[in-house]
């Protein structure tokens, strides 16, 4: 994933915390916050409570991987931080799947297959 689709530094993050809209569910927390930059970009925070590093790194790695596969339909001019809970290191990659697709939806920047078609 390139650069430009990424939230970076610190800045950006608290921006989006302090102007952005949460939404959660069993497994996940996501802010969203419209900005002007012409591409929607992402980031992760994942906290130490989650694990060690190579628990919170295979998290990562799983988010990040659910993110580029569907990238293609998730909405423009968002940035949006996904940030896992707890019980997120006892499910498995198609459940994390699952509840990112559906809190992109609940947020409303997951433009699902019928709603492209009509």
């Amino acid at each position: 994933m390139d650069k430009i689709f990424r939230l970076r530094s610190n800045m950006e993050f608290k921006r989006v915390y302090s102007g952005g809209k949460n939404y959660w569910n069993r497994n996940l927390v996501l802010y969203v916050k419209k900005n002007n930059v012409g591409n929607t970009r992402v980031g992760y925070s994942i906290t130490k409570k989650i694990g060690n590093s190579v628990v919170r790194n295979k998290i990562r790695r799983r988010m990040k991987e659910i993110y580029r596969l569907n990238f293609d339909s998730i909405r423009g001019n968002y940035d949006l931080i996904f940030i896992p809970k707890k019980n997120v290191v006892d499910i498995s990659y198609k459940e994390l799947e699952s509840a990112m697709l559906h809190i992109l939806k609940l947020a409303g920047v997951f433009i699902s297959q019928s709603d492209s078609n009509g």
